[in-house]
């Protein structure tokens, strides 16, 4: 599915760390300013236990899990909604993705340089979060300008349109994101050509040091950052991204071991990945034969054919029905054939909202 999350923050907070540990894409990581000039995109699994279990009952040939775009963003400066470290060039990275990572540094260490001389989560959040609401606040303007020249010839779209970019004008001269202002998707459509940054949604991930993510709670930072964040209504994922690299070097029962010697169920990427998802408003189904299982990605409130459509078009074009059972009703039931034979399994047709975890199977003719 064509959606991507940026990760973005200031420079030296541990971004292309986070990103090599997430795709162990090799994405080039030095202690100075502006390394990551062109975004580095990659692609990592989304982690989900009920793979497995299908896999398990099912025993296919090939298990394929779905999967999540990250981008590495460079690190933004103070001044880069005016150009400044190249802010311009970065900013227009972040217009190209759907959702942001916000990365913020979370632990002490001299031989990491931060580019304001101090760790102070806060104020890091509200450097970044300023340039992108003085960038949207520029874009905005300008298409005022545009709108206004329309608007006294008396055009009705330009007349309502202009009503919305008034509103956001205010929202963003008063230092607060477009997304803080409450737009019913009318609305939203008419200013979606802007792609505004402040509009996108936001994740921040409190980047910590190995001996503090065992225990968050313990760290100042950690709890300045999430007292922040939900301010803003976001959520807050605590990562040791230096403690991720280390960990995606080790195969599975390593990897399940040092987790519990840390005291954690899951590793951080695991959660970020997941919060990503959640926070894009996606969810998984899946289909299961003994050729393949596989998950898939749709977004939640996708009807059936369209659920088809991700698999082949022609899945969508030739739709018949969906033959559905949930996940859980699966397993109860021990096997497909079982849950066929207790009347587990329905028969949808297109106007079927697809849920998360339903495992499908698509009848349809072309």
């Amino acid at each position: 599915m064509p959606l991507t999350t940026g990760i973005v923050g200031l420079p030296n907070v541990g971004k292309s760390t986070l990103f090599n540990a997430i795709t162990r894409a090799g994405a080039e990581s030095a202690n100075y300013p502006f390394c990551t000039i062109d975004p580095n995109v990659g692609v990592v699994d989304v982690p989900d236990p009920r793979l497995q279990g299908l896999a398990e009952m099912v025993r296919p040939r090939k298990v394929t899990p779905t999967s999540f775009q990250f981008t590495d963003i460079a690190g933004l400066v103070k001044g880069a909604s005016k150009g400044e470290g190249l802010g311009n060039q970065f900013l227009s990275h972040i217009r190209e993705v759907d959702a942001i990572i916000h990365v913020v540094r979370c632990f002490e260490g001299g031989n990491i340089t931060h580019v304001s001389g101090q760790v102070d989560p806060v104020s890091d959040m509200e450097t970044i979060n300023l340039e992108l609401v003085l960038a949207d606040l520029e874009t905005v303007e300008r298409r005022l300008n545009r709108v206004a020249r329309q608007k006294k010839s008396g055009e009705a779209e330009a007349i309502k349109e202009h009503a919305v970019l008034e509103k956001l004008q205010q929202v963003l001269a008063d230092g607060k994101p477009a997304r803080s202002l409450e737009l019913d998707e009318e609305e939203l459509e008419r200013i979606r050509s802007l792609n505004l940054l402040t509009l996108k949604k936001v994740l921040y991930a409190a980047n910590v040091s190995e001996d503090d993510v065992a225990a968050p709670e313990e760290n100042p930072h950690v709890q300045a950052l999430q007292q922040q964040a939900a301010r803003e209504g976001a959520e807050t994922v605590v990562i040791s991204a230096q403690l991720e690299a280390e960990i995606v070097e080790l195969d599975g029962e390593e990897r399940k071991q040092f987790l519990e010697d840390l005291g954690l169920e899951s590793s951080g990427l695991d959660r970020l990945v997941s919060a990503a998802y959640r926070l894009l408003g996606l969810i998984t189904y899946f289909t299961a034969g003994e050729q393949e299982v596989r998950a898939w990605t749709i977004r939640e409130g996708t009807r059936a054919p369209q659920a088809a459509g991700v698999i082949h078009s022609d899945f969508e074009r030739g739709f018949i029905r969906a033959e559905v059972i949930s996940y859980e009703d699966l397993m109860r039931a021990g096997s497909q054939a079982a849950a066929r034979d207790q009347g587990l399994l329905r028969s949808e047709g297109k106007d079927y909202v697809v849920k998360d975890g339903d495992v499908v199977h698509f009848r349809f003719n072309v």
